[in-house]
């Protein structure tokens, strides 16, 4: 027998060298099969990332304006807005315009956004569960699919490049002697 050529070698350091099956595209709307390129995938392609990053500016603008802060901001914004409207008609000198605008109806603010990614319903929590993040089960376990899996894996989703930092050592205890 000769030497063995094809010897797979995996060195401590470097885990499997499995690539990931294939998996369901985390964005609503989309939800197609993929191969993911690197474990931590949950989008099928480019156009699903830029979606879902459309969704979470989306979701921050509607979660902002449900507190009080946020509301107060809209309010100012929308007296700029009908003050500039009011100049500009009288600019125009057409004072039959009656539309109020920059208005929002009441219910809206009581809706909340649904927290899957790509999933734009505003749905109004039900009494038993002020707290609900999701407008329907479907929603709800397509997320729970995805953070089960990574649980299971033991990585989670980090914001931004990786840090140039190391990390300290440990430091050491120094015994000092006994007089």
């Amino acid at each position: 027998m000769g030497p063995v050529h094809h010897v797979r070698r995996v060195s401590s350091g470097q885990g499997s060298c499995r690539r990931p099956r294939r998996r369901c595209c985390l964005l609503k709307g989309c939800e197609q099969f993929f191969d993911p390129p690197y474990a931590q995938s949950r989008y099928c392609g480019a156009a699903c990332q830029g979606a879902a990053a459309r969704w979470r500016c989306w979701r921050a603008r509607q979660v902002w304006r449900k507190t009080e802060k946020g509301r107060q901001c809209r309010r100012q914004q929308s007296c700029r807005y009908r003050e500039r409207v009011r100049q500009r008609r009288e600019a125009q000198q057409a004072a039959n315009e009656t539309q109020r605008e920059g208005q929002r109806p009441d219910e809206v603010s009581e809706k909340s956004p649904c927290a899957r990614p790509g999933c734009y319903e505003l749905f109004v929590p039900a009494r038993r569960s002020p707290h609900q993040r999701f407008c329907s089960s479907l929603c709800r376990r397509a997320l729970r699919r995805v953070l089960q899996r990574e649980r299971r894996w033991g990585c989670r989703r980090k914001r931004g490049p990786p840090s140039r930092r190391r990390i300290p050592l440990r430091s050491v205890k120094v015994r000092r002697p006994v007089w």
